[in-house]
This record gives structure tokens, sequence and C-alpha cells, in this order.
């Protein structure tokens, strides 16, 4: 529960010691140290009231004993401020330069600001309300040896809107406040001050889901060129980033002991303007409400984007199945499935596979949906046919990606054959990739797991993909490949972006790439980057390979196989049973080459040159939000 304002600003010498050691908690987010700033010019963003504003005030609804303490603190620093004049009286007062060099020391000392361009000028920004101008007109440093000019740009930021509501969201909650802090938001510069509008209100409403934020920042800075086009474009977008339905439930299960567990579940439906939700379940300890929206905002753009006009959800649990007995999670199924069943359904939302979530944990999800439901019609994406043991869903993804590869290879007039690829993740995407990419004659290096990676120079051929596959099924550590192939190395608490390598697939997790793995991509060699998992780089890592002119693949079009797969299997018409291998792939190349081609006639269509390294990330983005526009708009608001 959230405290009220008048508590927050009940003493505000207390506020001031709280805000210093509040500081030393905020991340920092520098570009260069040493850079030159400019600390004044540019009027930024301000408040209309901050110039009748004083910087210390007490709030209306303070006591007569709280004015009185405010009273005596003013006192107290005005008299140590008139003693130092005082002892300067026979100096002639000097102006102080505007220009001055980001100092390392202040950077350890106060941590609530950060270095970035605007207008083509570097200048600091504040951590919390992300604006510099006038309401932060001081140096937010205050001078050296100066008390209180610390304390008067403390006081300005406690003035921001968005440091109360941090502040506030902090104080409600103080056993989650490392947690909060730790899941810093790096904004970026816009070009555009509508599309800033955009995100701040975003910022505004929901300052602490981290992942969400970020993602809706990717694609915002996709859609710049479509906003200024289009101004009726902004009111979509800020329809479009609210989720239709969230729902959150608790969900009671009782282990092989006999102990009772409760964990939290999510399903975000995020946008069904283009027909039924389709998207994945994540059974996992990070999971939280953040990361639910998020993987339902890329689900709904990824669909959008594919042959098959479907709408996009996400969601899972904190629930974490490793080292769970086939009963632990049967019951947990169950329980989660009471809850979520009556949200269900084939024209509604049916969920799909994501991280933790395999064959058998969507055998138990439909199982019990379909006692609960009482039929058997509408099954989830994929278990019906995991019975038979028929499927192609499974592998969908992970060639998906490889096809995507080809395709933007062959665009280059080059072929994957003898290319060097390091792969992350060793879950059935890694996997498949690792297969595909085989067939077409690349050479496969690296696979890597929670605990680190395993390189070996040889590269992986289908004997050895065999014991690989062997090792994650009795779920034994990939070190045990060197047990066999003693000429490979695994490399604990380490990540495979510094092997050498021309492609890189990231299919492990979000933000797996930090900005020192999107370093060691470039040293590597890395030409192209195909992303396996939703959001696999951090913005920092973006910016690093954006520089560097990788070419990056996003998700949202090199990960449509699954959607593909997905809808090619639940189409009563087409009879998968008697498909061939070959002929299902035929058709999912199909799909991909149609989502390459239309992300890249939607990007060239906004100006962007097809040899540009950020063509499919903006292609993919725009292609997708114009086809939910378009329902959207047709549909009327609703």
């Amino acid at each position: 529960m959230l405290i009220s304002q008048r508590s927050l600003g009940m003493n505000s010498a207390m506020d001031e010691i709280n805000l210093i050691q509040q500081a030393q908690r905020h991340h920092l987010v520098v570009r260069e140290i040493g850079e030159e700033i400019d600390l004044e010019i540019g009027p930024g963003d301000d408040d209309p009231s901050f110039a009748s504003t004083p910087l210390m005030s007490v709030p209306p609804e303070a006591t007569s004993e709280d004015q009185e303490e405010q009273k005596q603190m003013l006192m107290a620093s005005h008299h140590a401020s008139e003693e130092q004049e005082v002892g300067k009286a026979p100096q002639k007062k000097r102006k102080k330069k505007v220009v001055k060099r980001w100092r390392e020391e202040w950077a350890d000392t106060y941590k609530w600001a950060y270095v970035d361009v605007k207008d083509g000028t570097a200048r600091i920004f504040c951590s919390v309300c992300r604006e510099y101008g006038r309401k932060h007109r001081r140096n937010p440093y205050g001078n050296e040896g100066s008390r209180n000019m610390q304390m008067s740009a403390l006081e300005e930021h406690n003035n921001s809107l968005l440091h109360k509501e941090a502040l506030r969201l902090q104080m409600a909650s103080k056993d989650k406040i490392m947690t909060m802090v730790d899941k810093s938001i790096y904004v970026k510069a816009l070009t555009s001050k509508t599309a800033g509008s955009i995100i701040e209100a975003v910022l505004r409403r929901d300052p602490h889901e981290a992942e969400f934020i970020q993602s809706v920042q990717e694609v915002i800075h996709s859609l710049e060129r479509v906003i200024a086009k289009n101004s009726h474009y902004v009111r979509i977008l800020e329809r479009l980033l609210e989720p239709e339905r969230t729902i959150i439930f608790r969900v009671p299960w009782i282990d092989d002991k006999g102990e009772t567990h409760v964990n939290r579940g999510f399903r975000v439906q995020f946008n069904q303007a283009l027909g039924p939700c389709r998207g994945g379940l994540r059974y996992h300890p990070s999971m939280n409400l953040s990361i639910a929206k998020f993987l339902g905002f890329e689900q709904a753009l990824k669909n959008a984007l594919s042959p098959y006009k479907l709408g996009g959800a996400g969601g899972g649990s904190d629930f974490d199945p490793k080292g769970k007995s086939d009963n632990e999670i049967m019951r947990f199924c169950q329980s989660f499935m009471n809850e979520l069943y009556r949200y269900l359904g084939p024209a509604q939302d049916l969920p799909a596979e994501d991280m933790g979530v395999g064959p058998r944990e969507m055998g138990f999800l439909f199982g019990q949906y379909r006692r609960l439901a009482g039929h058997f019609q509408g099954s989830f994406t994929g278990p019906r046919i995991f019975w038979s043991g028929s499927s192609l869903r499974t592998e969908a993804t992970g060639y998906g990606l490889v096809f995507f590869a080809q395709l933007i290879l062959a665009d280059m007039n080059k072929e994957l054959k003898g290319l060097r690829c390091v792969v992350s993740g060793s879950g059935k995407i890694a996997m498949h990739v690792l297969e595909k990419l085989l067939a077409y004659g690349a050479v496969p290096v690296t696979i890597s797991d929670s605990r680190g990676y395993l390189v070996d120079e040889e590269g992986f051929d289908y004997v050895k993909l065999s014991l690989l596959r062997d090792i994650k099924t009795q779920q034994r550590s990939l070190r045990d490949y060197s047990k066999t192939y003693a000429r490979s190395k695994y490399y604990e608490d380490a990540k495979p972006w510094n092997e050498r390598c021309d492609l890189a697939f990231p299919c492990a997790a979000q933000n797996e790439i930090e900005q020192s793995d999107a370093v060691n991509l470039v040293n590597s060699g890395c030409r192209i980057l195909i992303e396996g998992s939703n959001m696999p780089c951090t913005p920092q890592a973006i910016d690093v390979l954006r520089k560097a002119n990788i070419l990056i693949a996003p998700a949202k079009a090199a990960g449509a196989g699954g959607v593909a797969a997905g809808e090619l299997e639940l189409n009563r018409e087409s009879n998968l049973m008697s498909w061939s291998p070959e002929d299902f792939e035929t058709k999912l190349q199909d799909a991909m080459k149609q989502t390459y081609q239309k992300s890249i006639k939607a990007a060239t269509d906004f100006g962007y040159l097809k040899e540009s390294s950020e063509v499919l990330v903006h292609g993919a983005s725009i292609s997708a939000f114009l086809t939910l526009a378009q329902a959207m708009t047709d549909q009327g608001c609703i």
C-alpha cells in the first residue's frame, strides 16, 4: 500500500538525509569519463510552476512544529554561508565557467545522474526524472566543498514528479528496494518530442517495469518516422501500450512431502485486434509482471508480422520446474490451470511453450483444461500432436532462425557453408539451430547453460549433437562433454561472445548480451546477430552493435517460425499427419521469406537503406505496428 503524499513531505530535513543515502544506490550511466559537458545551455522541459516554487518548501499539510524545524535549518545554513562569505570578502568574486569536465570523483560520490547527448551536446541528466535544463541548471553535484549547493540540487530533484513516484514506491516496499534499484532503466535519447512524451507516459505509469519499458523503447525508436508522418498513430500507440487484459493469480500446490507452496501466475492478453491470442507460458523464478507484459507485447508484434493474423499474449509463473518430480510438476500445472482456464479457448487465447514449459508441462496443462472445460476442442498449440509423436513445431523456431539467416546472406550473395557460428542456450531452440546449421554446412562451435559455456574449436557434428542432447535429457552439466572430447573446453561463469565467429545466435534469455559482451562480439569478428530469444541485448549493447555496423535480425521477425508452425498445426484444413518433413520445411521457409520481405519493404518505405544495419529492426516493428494500427482503427475505440 502506497503511503500518502503528506507522509513523504512531513520532514524535509529527513528527506535531505534520505536523498543523500538514496543517491548512493542509484545506478550511474556514464558514456565517457572526462567528456566535456554543457550544464546549462538549453531550456529543457520545464515545470510551469517551477519559477514560483521555493526550493525548500513545506507541504500545506505540515504542522507548525515541522515549519519551525524548517526555519531553524534554513537559518543555520544561511548563517554558515554568511560566515564563508565574510572570510572571502577581500577577494573579488569570480564568475564560474559554464563548461566543466565530468569528474570521476563526482561519479563515485553521487550516483543519480548520467551523461547523454541531446541535440548534439553532451549533458547531465537526472537518473530519476530523466530531465536536464532549467530544472537542473545548477551543477547537480554542487561545487566542491559547497554543502548548500548540494542541498539545493537535491531539493530540485525532490520536486521532480518522477522522483517522488520512485521514492514513494521504494518506501512502500522497503524489502524490495534493492530489487528495484538493481534493475536500472536506461532511457535512450529520441529525436522526436512526441515519441519522448510517449516514453515519459509509460515511465510515469509503470516506473518499476524495467523489461517492459525497455521493449517499448526499442519499438518507439523504430516508429519515430511513422509517428512523424501521421499524428493519428500517436493515439493508437498509446492504446496499444496498455494490455487489454492482465490476469494475476495465486497457484497453491503440494510437493511430494505433503508441504504446501504458493507461486504467482500471470497471463497478459495484450492485443486481440487481429484475432485470438497466441503466446507462450514461461516457468522461471525470475518471472514477474514486467516480463509477462514484455513477452505479451513482443508476441503481439511478432504475430502481426507473421502471415497468420493473430493476437498476442504472454505469461507464466515464478515456479521453477528444475529439481521437481513429474508428480509435483503435474500438481502445479493442474493448480495453475484451475484459475487460468476460464480465460482460455480456441476463439480467445491458446498458450504455447516457452522457457521451462515443454511437451510434458503442456500435456498436463491441456489435460486439466479439457477436464474443466468439458470438451476437446481447441487444443493448445502443439500438445495434441505431441502425443502422436509427429509434431514439427518444436523444431520450427530454431529452423526458422537459420532460414532467416540464409535469406540475409542470400541478399549479400553469400551462404552459410563454412561460416563459424556461436550459439547460446541449450534448450530446444538452440539445439535445433545447431541441427539446421549443420545441414547448411556451417560450423557451430559453442553452446551454453546457466553455469557457463562449452566451446569445441573443431565444430559440432551430428554425433556430437547427439551427445549434447543426451547430456541435456539426463540433466547433466555440459562439462561432461569434455570427458568424451578432450579438446573442447568448458568455461565456468562465462559467455560465448568472445569466441571468434561470423554469426551469433543468442537463444538463452532476455538481456543476455550486455555492453561488454557486445564489445567482445565486435572484436571477435561477428557481422550478423540473429535473435533467437526475445530482446537478448541490453540497450547499451544495441548501441555498441549499431556503431560497429553489425546487422541485427530481431526476434519478432527471425523467431516467427514457431508462430507459423503452430497455426499450421491448428489449421483443420491442413492434415499435418500426412505431411513429410520436407513439405513442412518448405511451408516454413515460405513463411519466413514473407516475414523477411515485409520487414525490408516497411523499412525502405520509410527511408531506411536496405544496407543499413538497423533495417530489419526498424522494418519489423513498422510492419507489425501498421498492421495492428489498421485493425484497431477499423474496429474503433474498444
